[in-house]
């Protein structure tokens, strides 16, 4: 633990390092080649990404939840280390046992039995983990792919996978086991993460494209908010459209 509490501390300084004191979250790294990259996701979206989504949702629904349980049962791998570095034991605890329950009585995750007896996993990753401790967002920028992000999101993105357990196991394996990876297993569940909420947020999405003035500014705003609500943990209110995000 020792090892990762230093980790977290290298991040936090590498994150704080990049910006100044004013380096909030809406302040823009480079709006500029930003709205290019987003122009270019947004066709990607067009040709590829969306229609793969509406045939998804095309899916027997049993299929799709059953997916979507999948997918959500190997993510809360990720919510125990950071549930831990948050000091939430019960939390932790709750991810835990939500895991254990789903991936044996649930099918490997399939169906979600835990929620069902009253066990509640809330997500987390250690971009809230830095937010949690105080680590400003910095500055919002655009990936190709990948989409919206600050400095902070990025840097815990890559610190993600070295306390994932899934990661560990599959996308690591070879360098810390000295085993043959199966990084094919990692991008196959990502991927199928990724296609699974695009298509639960397909009218969502739309919605956002159709009534936006610039389209730019409201994805971004609606990430922003999105990312503070994760890391304080609180709910949307009733007015806000966006409250019922799949996340």
């Amino acid at each position: 633990m020792n090892i990762v509490k230093q980790g977290i501390i290298i991040l936090s300084l590498f994150v704080l390092s990049m910006g100044t004191s004013q380096a909030k979250s809406e302040k823009e790294c480079f709006e500029k080649t930003s709205r290019a990259i987003f122009n270019f996701n947004q066709g990607l979206d067009r040709a590829i990404i969306g229609p793969i989504a509406k045939g998804y949702n095309k899916l027997p629904e049993p299929l799709r939840r059953g997916t979507g349980n999948f997918t959500s049962n190997i993510a809360t791998l990720l919510s125990i280390p950071n549930q831990l570095l948050q000091g939430n034991i019960e939390g932790a605890g709750d991810s835990l046992g939500s895991f254990m329950i789903n991936s044996t009585v649930g099918v490997l995750g399939i169906a979600d039995v835990a929620s069902s007896l009253g066990i509640k996993d809330t997500k987390e990753d250690l971009s809230q983990t830095l937010g949690v401790y105080g680590v400003e967002s910095g500055c919002y920028f655009v990936l190709p792919i990948l989409g919206p992000t600050t400095v902070r999101d990025t840097v815990a993105m890559v610190g993600d996978t070295f306390i994932d357990p899934f990661a560990t196991m599959t996308w690591r394996q070879k360098e810390i086991f000295n085993s043959k990876g199966k990084k094919t297993e990692y991008l196959t569940v990502k991927g199928t993460t990724a296609v699974d909420f695009r298509a639960t947020n397909d009218k969502n999405f739309d919605s956002l494209k159709k009534n936006s003035i610039d389209h730019y500014a409201a994805t971004k705003s609606l990430y922003l908010q999105n990312k503070i609500k994760k890391i304080q943990n609180s709910s949307a209110s009733e007015e806000d459209d966006w409250g019922n995000l799949d996340n």
